[in-house]
């Protein structure tokens, strides 16, 4: 096992499980890349029209004076119930996986397009959205993901595209209302060109023109919710944006409009930053930004290329401990390490102990996502919680576990001998288990 395969282990992929290391050390790049091509896992939860019904059934029940379902852990809740199953079911994804370069990509895109259960709506619908509108094309091209993530019924309803109609729609006539700028906004800011990138006030406001429509509609006559365009919600008229020129279309303007983003050089630039940014450093470095940049617009925002252009970078492979776990990463990692697929985890103790990291499955605080910096997880208090956290788990699982073959499948190629020897001459088993799940060499990657 070498340096280089700790690193495409741990940066590109949720930490080794037994026999990985081994298995990447003979060409870790060439490795990596093959991961790339592996399908998106198939699934026996709701789609995204089940997810709808779902929730249309909660809130039917707290229309009906169930107030007590507003809290998320009532258990006759049935969107609590599907956020629990989707929560453990990405976790078994997570720690099974044999392609965890393609999971990682996943959440990182998640993350991008983050839609959060901090809004208590989206409860059943934000595993449904990763699944549905994410995992697909994490590989494909970046047109198609920001179409599907940012015209879910998800998205829709947690940036409020619900409540925008075109004030000289019909329906906007009729109601006196207007546009939500919400969504408009976040896609340019957060999710194509980036706060610096070159829109302004007037964009905003021609981008939320040209996506009314798309909603989350009331059904009529008792009929579920359904997703779709609705032409009398939506504005009609050409529109500039960022200087260009969109013409009336209908639904078709939103397809105008995506290209015209994805293709930006300052989408190429924001995306190219925060993926140099998650694999190779807090800090990333001006060369690798404008490489990967570059190579974005030359294949037209093709995210398997871009992709492979991440293992690429030789800036990727020169600090092993660049970058550090988030919460997730964390305990994923440390369920990989056991060789536990979570066929028996306790989901409800695994959502605690991410909760009490800060760190909540599908409830990043804002549609900005949770942050990639080593300085937001790593407060005095955030590290004796992780600290405590290798404890638990190590007094858990300490009677089945060889200490001697879980160093050398974790953190053996990247830790000083005497280190290792004090770790191996741990009073007791637990002990020397902990120490493996505190060190800094397995909560950095």
């Amino acid at each position: 096992m070498t340096r280089e395969a700790f690193i495409a282990a741990n940066r590109f992929g949720l930490g080794p499980r037994p026999g990985e290391m081994a298995a990447l050390a003979r060409d870790p790049r060439a490795a990596l890349t093959a991961q790339l091509d592996a399908p998106a896992p198939p699934s026996d939860l709701p789609d995204t029209a089940g997810a709808l019904d779902i929730a249309e059934t909660s809130r039917a029940m707290r229309a009906a004076g169930r107030k007590d379902l507003d809290g998320d852990g009532h258990p006759d809740n049935p969107a609590h119930e599907l956020y629990l199953r989707e929560v453990e079911a990405r976790f078994r994804r997570c720690v099974a996986t044999t392609a965890p370069l393609r999971e990682r990509l996943v959440l990182f895109w998640s993350n991008h397009f983050t839609v959060s259960v901090a809004r208590g709506r989206i409860l059943p619908l934000a595993g449904v959205f990763e699944r549905e509108a994410i995992a697909p094309h994490v590989t494909g091209r970046f047109e198609d993901l920001l179409r599907a993530a940012a015209l879910h019924p998800a998205m829709l309803d947690y940036l409020d595209q619900t409540r925008s109609f075109g004030p000289d729609s019909k329906i906007g006539r009729r109601r006196a209302t207007g546009l939500n700028e919400n969504l408009g906004r976040e896609i340019l800011e957060l999710h194509t060109l980036g706060v610096d990138g070159g829109y302004d006030q007037a964009d905003v406001i021609a981008l939320a023109e040209i996506l009314t429509g798309w909603s989350v509609v009331e059904g009529g006559g008792g009929a579920p919710r359904r997703f779709g365009f609705d032409a009398d919600r939506h504005q009609p008229g050409d529109k500039r944006l960022l200087g260009t020129r969109i013409r009336e279309g209908g639904a078709g303007e939103t397809g105008d409009a995506f290209a015209l983003l994805a293709r930006h050089p300052s989408t190429a630039r924001h995306l190219a930053t925060k993926l140099v940014r998650h694999f190779v450093a807090d800090d990333p470095p001006a060369e690798a930004v404008e490489r990967i940049a570059a190579l974005y617009l030359r294949t037209g925002g093709d995210l398997r290329a871009v992709s492979a252009g991440l293992i690429g970078l030789d800036a990727a492979w020169r600090d092993p401990f660049a970058k550090v776990k988030t919460p997730w990463e964390l305990v994923v990692s440390m369920a990989r390490a056991l060789a536990h697929p979570g066929a028996d985890a306790e989901i409800p103790l695994v959502l605690q102990r991410l909760r009490q990291l800060g760190q909540p499955p599908f409830g990043a605080p804002s549609p900005a996502g949770w942050p990639d910096r080593a300085d937001d997880w790593l407060g005095p208090d955030a590290l004796l919680r992780r600290i405590d956290l290798a404890g638990d788990v190590a007094r858990r699982v300490g009677d089945r576990i060889d200490l001697g073959a879980l160093i050398r499948e974790t953190i053996a190629p990247v830790t000083p001998a005497p280190k290792l020897r004090l770790i191996e001459g741990a009073g007791d088993l637990a002990s020397g288990i902990a120490m493996v799940f505190a060190a800094p060499e397995f909560q950095q990657r």
